[in-house]
């Protein structure tokens, strides 16, 4: 079993290479969050870099240069989550399954399993920009999801890890809905212009 580490994508970079793999609700959130920052967010920043351009020195004007530097990263936000969702391969874990296909563990899949201490945990393999380990869904490129992939009940894996290789014995595979967190406006992301300040005379 090969290692498959994976390392944190840069803020313009897909995270993984062709098909993005992503459950319904998982979409749904990058399409929210794309639409928020293009016709809200941006929007308002522009304005405070347009309103902040016309108060005279840019090179020393402090609302100019953040308003700037946070256009250059929604900019690249917005390229980002467009080539995560124009790359989208959606897959329904609830979608009905015959066969192997319905025992055995592939991308949405609830595994239950037991490591070699006898410590049980359940996961649901999800796409990469899915991951919630508060939530145990783990990426289907992660050492554990490709160790536990194609995998069935009574199946023994192989885990690789940092400190060596560890056996891991699965309990159950399900297909079951699988709830990816929606995505939430950040607290002042939507600033109005600030007014100018009138100076008494």
């Amino acid at each position: 079993m090969r290692k498959g580490f994976t390392r944190k994508p840069q803020a313009d970079e897909p995270a993984t290479r062709g098909k993005n793999y992503i459950t319904p609700s998982g979409l749904q959130r990058l399409k929210e969050e794309h639409r928020f920052l293009l016709t809200r967010e941006r929007p308002a920043v522009t304005k405070v870099v347009a309103w902040a351009a016309s108060n005279g020195d840019r090179s020393e004007n402090a609302d100019y240069q953040y308003g700037k530097r946070r256009l250059r990263q929604i900019d690249g936000r917005i390229r980002f989550l467009t080539k995560r969702i124009d790359a989208a391969e959606v897959v329904d874990p609830e979608s009905p399954r015959a066969g192997q296909a319905a025992a055995r563990a592939f991308f949405g899949a609830t595994v239950r399993y037991t490591n070699s201490a006898g410590t049980e945990r359940v996961v649901s393999i999800v796409g990469t920009d899915e991951v919630d380990l508060n939530r145990n869904y783990i990426s289907w490129v992660s050492p554990l999801g490709r160790a536990l992939m194609k995998s069935a009940a009574g199946d023994r894996v192989a885990l690789q890890a940092p400190a060596g290789t560890e056996y891991l014995i699965v309990m159950e595979v399900r297909y079951e809905r699988i709830s990816v967190e929606p995505f939430r406006e950040p607290p002042g992301a939507e600033a109005p212009p600030k007014e100018p300040t009138r100076q008494s005379t």
